[in-house]
């Protein structure tokens, strides 16, 4: 295996816990004529900083915890390691000669890197932050990973000889390709890795692939240029953005058939999803902005960020931690928890039960059997609380810094 050079330079920084401002989750923009990576509240609709990085920001992923973001830069060899807590680099991991596409194995041990120079696709160590290994395949663009981690797909630009090609990531190996008749764009698949979605330039459609029967089942009519397609776990809804007319197309992934056309910026390159799956974030290329869209409404809200934005990546909204009042107990009685994070205190006993913090703040005066309260949890620090209705009942959140 060729060694590959690795700097990781580490960046000393005071980790504090998330303001009002910050609790949200993030988006990251990268923007392509920049050099940078533009840092964006989600709530506020607003840039909140930016970070410079590798030249030409191409690829994006942000890790599952939301604590890392990944960025490859196409005009060099290069990927900045982004730390969320800081919005700070924290590492270039030399990947080879012009990367592209990024793609996260579901355990997010591997990250897999679309070496377009290199005709390669290199397997990247996210605990050690290392080049472990490279599999050849000709002009790699995009890559995507079945659910259930066993394969990947990488769109191959090779001229004349355009395809789908298939990774067994256990083997590190190519195991088939599909031979396409254009150049693939992006491929993304369902999130029960069913279906494969994805783009061609030079044809107006989604194609639908089903890898089980290794064949096209479906096309789903778009306007001119479609770019990237996905479909959302939750609502079951179909995301498209059409880079000709400057919109997003919405489409029943049950039926492949399309639904509705949502008016966007010039030429859109991107879109990704906040986890409830309720806003698009879409990035315009042409315009130099990021727009926001409403999927049930259709709103749209855009802001400017830096030019030629390409790749958006949002950070997971972090699951609430769950207490149970039962037997008239809090279970657990002490839960630890990150800053920014949320708990959820649910009422599974058959009486009346309350929170109430020891330092005065707000909590629940009353909770009838099934109820629920929530709170977020903006500050590190420990928090006391007991039931106002019967006082023995005590119980202990401990928030570290995030």
């Amino acid at each position: 295996m060729t060694c590959q050079i690795i700097r990781w330079t580490l960046l000393a920084a005071c980790v504090t816990a998330w303001n009002v401002s910050s609790a949200a989750p993030k988006a990251y923009v990268g923007n392509f004529k920049d050099n940078s990576v533009s840092v964006i509240d989600s709530e506020r609709h607003a840039v909140i900083d930016t970070i410079p990085v590798v030249s030409g920001p191409h690829g994006m992923v942000v890790t599952p915890d939301g604590r890392r973001v990944y960025v490859t830069g196409d005009a060099s060899s290069g990927m900045s390691v982004i730390d969320t807590a800081t919005d700070k680099v924290v590492g270039t991991v030399e990947v080879g000669k012009g990367p592209h596409g990024l793609a996260l194995t579901p355990d997010a041990k591997w990250l897999l890197v679309a070496v377009n120079g290199e005709d390669q696709v290199a397997f990247v160590d996210t605990a050690t932050q290392t080049v472990v290994g490279k599999v050849p395949v000709p002009k790699p663009h995009t890559i995507t990973v079945r659910r259930d981690g066993r394969l990947a797909y990488v769109s191959s630009q090779q001229p004349g000889k355009f395809a789908l090609a298939v990774l067994d990531l256990a083997a590190r190996s190519v195991t088939r390709t599909v031979p396409l008749d254009k150049p693939p764009r992006d491929l993304e698949f369902a999130p029960d890795g069913k279906m494969l979605y994805f783009t061609e330039a030079g044809l107006n459609a989604i194609e639908v692939f089903d890898p089980a029967s290794n064949k096209l089942v479906a096309s789903i009519p778009t306007g001119a240029s479609p770019h990237y397609a996905s479909v959302l776990a939750r609502p079951s809804l179909g995301v498209a953005v059409i880079q000709g007319p400057g919109e997003v197309l919405l489409f029943d992934p049950a039926s492949n058939t399309a639904l509705r056309s949502i008016k966007v910026g010039s030429q859109p390159h991107w879109i990704a999803a906040s986890s409830d799956g309720k806003t698009a974030f879409v990035t315009n290329e042409g315009s130099n902005d990021l727009s926001f869209v409403d999927l049930a409404s259709g709103k749209v809200d855009t802001i400017a960020v830096g030019k030629a934005p390409r790749k958006v990546a949002v950070q997971p909204a972090p699951a609430p931690a769950k207490i149970s009042i039962s037997n008239f107990s809090f279970e657990p009685g002490t839960i630890e928890i990150r800053a920014g994070q949320a708990v959820t205190w649910v009422n599974d006993d058959g009486a009346p039960h309350a929170v109430a913090y020891e330092d005065g703040s707000a909590g629940a005066r009353s909770l009838a059997p099934g109820e629920s309260f929530t709170r977020v949890f903006e500050r590190a620090g420990s928090y006391d609380y007991h039931c106002s209705f019967h006082s023995y009942m005590t119980g202990r959140v401990v928030v570290r810094p995030s």
